[in-house]
């Protein structure tokens, strides 16, 4: 992570210093005095640095690939727990309490991602990763099973809903430090991207397996189940507190410099994109209950984690054609509320529209999140930034959970999704049309 970065940074500059020293004019070596044992000995000398050098690379990009690892197990194993706990948890509360329950709890989840932006930027300023990480790990599972055990037993919702949103503070404080440290070991959107596909593909699939997990009449799971949840949903955090062990993220400090004008634009985008495009497949679990039943939870979590898979694909693409974030994006919220045109009227059509949202939820998570810590790698506040990502994202996501369930009442989802995705389409196109419009100006301007 940082060390291994500041190491490479290290390594080098090491290593270029040497490198001059010896092929400074005057030196003795090859060019000074051919026919000497100088010039024998240089060459060899030159060749034995060029080996370690390489050498000393190899090891660095293979330590920063093993943390790297390290971090993508921990996240893969946590989220799996996360995915599993709350899926039951947003069950138990669509069938005890119905859609305007699950969606208050959607809500306040995301209430709780918004509001650990800046406590991540609070905490951040006085505590290394290693604390950052250890302490939101702890604080979080206890929420996750008290929140869990107070739906269980009847508290009033808005109490359950207040630990909740505590319990998402505390876990995004968390993923943010995660996510920094695999930034500081790679930030390329390929790694972001990958961390955001494979944390997004297990959450998947955690959905699948509660939501085929057995239910009684009243709404609530047996006994036996609700024990092992509990256990899985809390105990899968351990790993996460084992990696912070290693974490080298160091604390900003304080005096950094704040979000900039460039940096609020940045983050405005992603919240409205995820306002526009993600709020039917936040409340999939929901939608796909009421709509072909129960059953049909898992195949929708399994095609979204599909589409996650996918992602990279995307993102591929938008680097080779170099397409600017105001074609991008648009874009990638309308393959978001494509599919839903259909989900309604099919439980196909449900599944290609958790397809195509895995596929474009996760691209813009992992193109937006690169983008951020590629701005911020030299400032020391990726932290933070990537905490304030989330949130603005989540920002966006809890006004269109909270929207969702308002515009089915009056408009049909099919229509509602098609309308919006069109809309968007037509953004992009007139993005591209500007785009194009700007390229031709330049050209065309006399030099000067």
């Amino acid at each position: 992570m940082p060390a291994g970065a500041e190491a490479v940074g290290r390594h080098r500059l090491s290593d270029a210093g040497a490198a001059g020293a010896s092929a400074r004019p005057g030196t003795s070596g090859a060019s000074a005095r051919p026919g000497t044992a100088g010039a024998s000995a240089r060459p060899g000398r030159s060749g034995t640095r060029r080996g370690a050098r390489r050498a000393g690379d190899r090891l660095v990009r293979r330590h920063r690939r093993g943390r790297v690892r390290e971090i993508l197990q921990a996240g893969l194993i946590d989220s799996f727990g996360l995915s599993l706990g709350w899926t039951m948890f947003s069950l138990i509360a669509v069938l005890t309490g119905g859609l305007a329950a699950a969606a208050l709890y959607n809500a306040a989840m995301l209430a709780g991602t918004v509001l650990a932006a800046p406590a991540t930027a609070w905490l951040a300023n006085r505590w290394t990763g290693r604390t950052l990480v250890r302490a939101a790990a702890g604080t979080e599972a206890v929420l996750r099973l008290g929140t869990l055990l107070a739906l269980l037993a009847g508290w009033s919702t808005p109490v359950v809903a207040f630990g909740v949103v505590v319990m998402y503070v505390a876990a995004y404080v968390g993923f943010a430090a995660m996510r920094a440290e695999v930034a500081a070991a790679d930030n390329r959107a390929g790694a972001m991207t990958g961390y955001a596909l494979c944390i997004a593909a297990v959450e998947a699939g955690g959905a699948g397996v509660a939501a085929l997990l057995p239910f009684g009449p009243d709404g609530r799971p047996p006994t036996g189940v609700i024990v092992a949840v509990a256990v899985v949903y809390t105990a899968c955090l351990i790993p996460t507190v084992l990696t912070a062990t290693r974490a080298r993220v160091p604390s900003t400090g304080k005096g950094v410099r704040g979000i900039g004008v460039g940096d609020l634009g940045l983050l405005a985008g992603g919240g409205l994109i995820t306002l526009l495009g993600s709020g039917p497949t936040l409340l999939s679990v929901a939608l796909a209950a009421e709509l072909h039943g129960p059953a049909s939870v898992a195949g929708a979590a399994a095609a979204f984690s599909a589409g996650a898979l996918l992602s990279p694909v995307a993102v591929q693409l938008v680097t080779r054609l170099r397409l600017p974030a105001p074609v991008t994006w648009p874009l990638l919220a309308a393959g978001m509320l494509a599919g839903w045109t259909l989900a309604p009227a099919y439980v196909a059509g449900l599944f290609a529209a958790q397809l195509l949202a895995g596929l474009g939820l996760t691209a813009f998570e992992g193109i937006m999140d690169a983008r951020v810590a590629a701005r911020t790698a030299l400032t020391g506040t990726t932290t933070t930034m990537l905490a304030w990502s989330a949130a603005t994202r989540a920002l966006g996501s809890a006004l269109a959970v909270r929207a969702v369930p308002v515009v089915v009442v009056s408009v049909p989802l099919a229509t509602a999704a098609g309308t919006v995705a069109g809309g968007l389409v037509v953004v992009a196109a007139a993005m591209v049309a500007v785009t194009a419009a700007a390229a031709g100006l330049r050209r065309t301007e006399p030099a000067g």
